[in-house]
């Protein structure tokens, strides 16, 4: 028996109580956490692959595992939690990311670390799932507010990480063994939360049994959400591994490329500060994905075609642009009347859109290496944010994925 009752729900979506608080700080250290195991590891990569003696058909295992272990163990969540319970598997997600983390910062083996990167990169699958999940079923009037929330802890994370491994790597004497274990730490104090609030496991709806993955791909609406979501996120694997290189071709010093992408990843905070508290203010959020499309075609012609003295702006443009993905984990509640619809929408979106996403670094690589230039990787960026439109003009308008299965029984 759930001991959130009905004075507890209350509390979580009204004046918040001790639980309330308590699953606050749950999902913002979880959130820290669910990038840590991705971000942490490009920055010493080089190193990396030199200790281990990592082949290069390792390193591009290795870099390919997160689309592969976020599409895979996000689409079996919602399954393991129905059994599980939902603070519990958190709970274990999170162990698991630990465990992963401190385990390839021990070892010699390329084996071995891989093994362990993807034991680490399964507990961030299963928050990817779950979070937002949680924040519809535990602050279904406030998911605005809890999902920024989130999504900044999500990009506060996910810099800190990429940022700050480098510095401590220094600071360990050149031991990239200490840089990326200190991150098992911060996955331990996340845990700590949700180690309380396993007295308070939400109790488990009936009846939700036919929202799995085949009911879903019958679902326009679940289409719509997965393709926006692969496509805003295919966006960014292109932008972070092509950033620096579309900059130093077009006239930039390596050391002012870093600094542009360092600003374009910084721009994702104030960015994810603002995005689900103005999408929650209305029912229909095409003018939102309306907006994110024009920034985004507007950055990408200016890096294209536009002097190098004026990269800064275009930068800070498709930056901007990149609140397509705090709008996509937003519309994970939105388009949903119930936690457990969130929990179907939120795996089958981010399986099938990281799937989608994944291809694109290496159309773009295969276009530049093939032309030489940046011509037919710009025109392949505004294909895909041609298609980011059309999709999510489809999945912004005010509509339920429960209604639409309704009317299609």
């Amino acid at each position: 028996m759930s001991v959130l009752t009905h004075e507890s729900r209350g509390r979580t979506d009204g004046t918040p109580g001790s639980l309330a608080w308590l699953l606050v700080l749950g999902i913002v250290l979880a959130a820290l956490n669910l990038r840590t195991a991705v971000t942490s590891v490009g920055p010493v990569l080089d190193h990396i692959s030199a200790g281990l003696g990592m082949s290069g058909a390792g390193i591009g295992l290795l870099t390919t595992l997160p689309v592969l272990i976020f599409a895979t163990v996000g689409a079996v969540t919602p399954a393991l939690a129905r059994k599980a319970g939902e603070h519990r598997l958190l709970l274990l997600g999170l162990l698991a990311l630990g465990a992963g983390l401190l385990t390839r910062a021990m070892v010699d083996s390329a084996v071995v670390f891989l093994f362990s990167s993807a034991l680490a990169l399964s507990g961030g699958a299963v928050g990817n799932v779950l979070i937002p999940t949680l924040i519809k079923r535990h602050f279904p009037g406030r998911a605005g507010t809890m999902t920024t929330v989130y999504t900044t802890a999500l990009a506060v994370g996910t810099m800190l990480a990429a940022a700050a491994t480098v510095p401590i790597e220094r600071a360990a004497d050149g031991n990239w063994h200490v840089a990326l274990g200190v991150w098992a730490a911060l996955a331990a104090v996340a845990a700590l939360p949700w180690l309380l609030l396993l007295r308070s496991e939400p109790e488990r709806a009936a009846g939700t049994a036919g929202l799995g993955m085949r009911t879903l791909v019958r679902s326009r609406l679940a289409w719509a959400v997965a393709a926006y979501f692969g496509t805003q996120s295919m966006v960014a694997y292109i932008m972070f591994g092509f950033l620096p290189k579309i900059l130093t071709d077009g006239g930039l010093t390596t050391g002012q490329a870093g600094l542009l992408l360092g600003v374009f990843t910084a721009i994702g905070i104030p960015v994810s500060l603002v995005v689900p508290s103005v999408a929650t203010r209305f029912a229909d959020q095409r003018p939102v994905v309306a907006a994110f499309v024009a920034l985004y075609a507007a950055g990408f012609l200016g890096l294209w075609l536009a002097p190098a003295s004026w990269a800064w702006l275009f930068t800070i443009l498709v930056g901007i642009g990149m609140g397509s993905f705090p709008l996509a984990l937003t519309m994970l509640a939105l388009r949903t009347r119930t936690p457990e619809a969130t929990a179907a929408l939120s795996a089958f979106g981010q399986s099938a859109g990281y799937l989608i996403a994944g291809a694109g670094p290496l159309v773009v690589g295969v276009m530049h290496e093939s032309t030489g230039g940046w011509t037919a990787p710009f025109l392949f960026l505004f294909a895909v944010v041609a298609v980011q439109l059309a999709v999510g003009w489809y999945a912004g308008r005010s509509r339920y994925l429960e209604d639409e299965r309704a009317l299609a029984r």
